[in-house]
């Protein structure tokens, strides 16, 4: 990881805690984090409005909120 590498909170809702990870780590932490605490259920996650404006903005690039 260098100093530049952009950080991604993680939040999670069982035990009331929101991190930040580098952004190449995300995936790793979180299923790690669901595995060794969670028993594999999925609740620790990007947080959701984070993940809402990245998908707001991908669909925006990519043309899909044009209208015809």
């Amino acid at each position: 990881m260098t100093n530049d590498d952009p950080t991604v909170p993680i939040v999670c809702s069982a035990c009331e805690t929101t991190t930040r990870v580098p952004l190449p780590d995300v995936a790793e932490a979180v299923e790690r984090h669901n595995e060794n605490v969670h028993d594999g259920e999925e609740i620790a996650m990007v947080d959701p409005d984070l993940a809402d404006s990245l998908a707001d903005l991908v669909a925006e690039d990519m043309g899909l909120l044009d209208e015809e």
